[in-house]
């Protein structure tokens, strides 16, 4: 059981470190354009980006959830057949 464990580390990990170029991308013009408008319009952007984002990240949160709680199910029935 430490085994899986220390491979689901490891592979978060691995996943982690492989999207961090992901997050130094950027477009240069839309970057001086957003600078570019009042701080009203700046404030807008950042709450139609956390609005946009929020959907995904809840789906995601949620079939994570759901995976999980198989798992472990799955495991107490396994265990359970088991003995």
């Amino acid at each position: 059981m430490k085994r899986i464990g220390k491979f689901r580390l490891a592979l978060l990990l691995l996943v982690a470190l492989w999207t961090a170029p992901a997050f130094s991308q950027g477009c240069a013009m839309c970057n001086a354009n957003a600078k570019a408008t009042p701080k009203e319009s700046q404030r807008a952007l950042n709450r139609a980006i956390f609005v946009m984002l929020a959907p995904p990240v809840a789906i995601m949160i949620f079939g994570f959830g759901f995976a999980i709680r198989y798992g472990k199910r799955r495991d107490r029935e396994n265990e359970s057949e088991l003995q």
